[in-house]
């Protein structure tokens, strides 16, 4: 066994039975609530640990590398294994879960989409509820890590702008991402800790506080209640989940930053500027049309509902404080559009992401520029600085890889039997990881439970396809990949 295929094995060791530990939490909590669900979490942390343990030996040996194969086995695979097996306390918690439903709930939960196929939140064991969150929690942090540590290294799609040393080499990815997972972990931490304190104030419960703040700072939107983030909205529970779902499309390492004395790196950094511009841009667009055309909104004013379901929909949240499937056509083309932008590069987010819209714009004007002025010399810029043409190639590949698979998905769900609406709109919130589709069965007031099997599992696997930057996920399809 080489030493590349023993890493992979170990660390996915490692991961397995870090979650089978984690699965000790819910089982606790329903120890002397609901036994059934205590029963299966506890079982399904039993053979977690055991196999992750297995493998865990099977990889121990003098010293651990990776080459770039590696690099992509650990990060796709890493998903996958995790996505599944937290699938088997759902499925045996007594729920009524199917298996199809339950890898796509917990698909949905580690990547952080938010999809769901659960209803009546409110009466379902309080272990399969912070089961939820944890799931989400893990991705959050999970997907950090892999964005400053693996993928600037494999240049997923431009990712190595925000590389953090100078050498390429992949073996050099390991030690650092420790550093790197060291200082994210705690601004990831104390984020999720002031959240929970904000909740608090907001009128929730300590459960629900811990519940909400885990998936606002991993952007993921789960909820403990059918009515997601609205049930709260009238003591300002809304506000909050704004606040931070800001904050948590922000580059974690730019907080890092702003602690170690460089606070006007948070302003200064290009993608942070743009990502703000946006956001005001889509809020007051959008709290624009809600006036002009005198859309109720209930009991919250437009420029609130407008604004936390924008961000919500752009950070890749997919909390709901109202129905904006109801606002009407304008409105809903907005927010179909918002699901393709994404927050920062280094964030909890998902979707495109800022820096690459930045980057794809400035590469089509310099290639206009260079279409009408031939012989003149210029080249793609990024925070003042030239872009390689190498990093240029990766971003707007990923843009095509991304809209290729965003269409590709659409397709195959409308084959399904989906109405266009739903499969266009199912197609880009799962390859977005954003949450609610649109329409009358997927929308914001839906779900996804009436969706048939095959569609659940076209969009678990778009899910992950999304999340883990399409690169990533795609290169295991490629006949090039495996061979020696």
């Amino acid at each position: 066994m080489s030493i590349y295929t023993r890493t992979v094995i170990f660390i996915l060791g490692v991961l397995l039975a870090a979650l089978g530990a984690a699965m000790l939490v819910p089982a606790i909590i329903d120890l002397n609530v609901d036994a059934e669900s205590a029963h299966a979490f506890f079982g399904s942390a039993v053979l977690c640990g055991f196999v992750g343990g297995i493998m865990a030996l099977m990889g121990r040996g003098d010293g651990f590398d990776l080459d770039a194969r590696g690099a992509i086995l650990v990060t796709s695979g890493s998903w996958i294994v995790l996505g599944l097996a937290a699938s088997i306390p759902l499925h045996l918690a007594g729920i009524g879960m199917s298996w199809t439903d339950a890898i796509f709930e917990s698909v949905s939960g580690i990547t952080t989409t938010g999809a769901t196929v659960l209803t009546g939140l409110q009466d379902l064991p309080a272990g399969v509820l912070i089961w939820r969150a944890i799931l989400q929690w893990i991705g959050g942090i999970g997907i950090i890590v892999t964005a400053m540590a693996i993928w600037p290294v494999l240049g997923i799609g431009g990712m190595q702008l925000f590389r953090l040393e100078s050498s390429d080499k992949v073996d050099k990815a390991l030690p650092r991402a420790g550093e790197i997972a060291g200082a994210v972990g705690l601004i990831y931490l104390v984020l999720t800790f002031a959240c929970f304190i904000a909740y608090g104030f907001a009128g929730m419960n300590a459960f629900d506080a811990a519940a909400h703040a885990m998936t606002t700072v991993a952007t993921g939107g789960f909820s403990t209640s059918d009515a997601s983030i609205g049930a709260w909205a009238h003591e300002g529970a809304d506000l909050v989940a704004l606040v931070f779902m800001i904050l948590s499309a922000l580059p974690f390492l730019v907080f890092l930053r702003a602690v170690q004395g460089r606070p006007d790196r948070v302003l200064n950094d290009p993608q942070v500027r743009a990502f703000l511009i946006l956001v005001f841009v889509a809020c007051a667009s959008l709290t624009l049309l809600l006036l002009v055309n005198d859309v109720d909104t209930g009991e919250l004013p437009a420029w609130r509902a407008a604004a936390v379901n924008a961000v919500s929909v752009m950070t890749g949240t997919g909390y709901g404080s109202a129905d904006f499937a109801s606002w009407g056509t304008m409105p809903v083309m907005v927010f179909f559009i918002l699901m393709f932008a994404g927050g920062c590069a280094g964030s909890s987010t998902c979707s495109i992401k800022v820096f690459r819209h930045q980057i794809a714009a400035s590469a089509m004007l310099t290639y206009l520029h260079r279409y009408a002025r031939p012989r003149a010399v210029r080249s793609v810029h990024y925070d003042g600085k030239p872009v390689p043409e190498a990093t240029v190639r990766s971003v707007l590949g990923f843009v095509f890889l991304f809209f290729g698979a965003f269409a590709v998905s659409a397709i195959l769900l409308s084959l399904i039997g989906l109405d266009p609406v739903t499969a266009l709109s199912g197609a880009a919130t799962t390859i977005a990881n954003v949450g609610p589709g649109l329409g009358d069965i997927i929308g914001p007031a839906g779900n996804f439970q009436p969706l048939p099997d095959a569609a659940k599992w076209v969009m678990s696997f778009t899910m992950l396809v999304g999340r883990l930057e399409v690169l990533t996920m795609l290169a295991l399809f490629t006949p090039a990949f495996w061979r020696s």
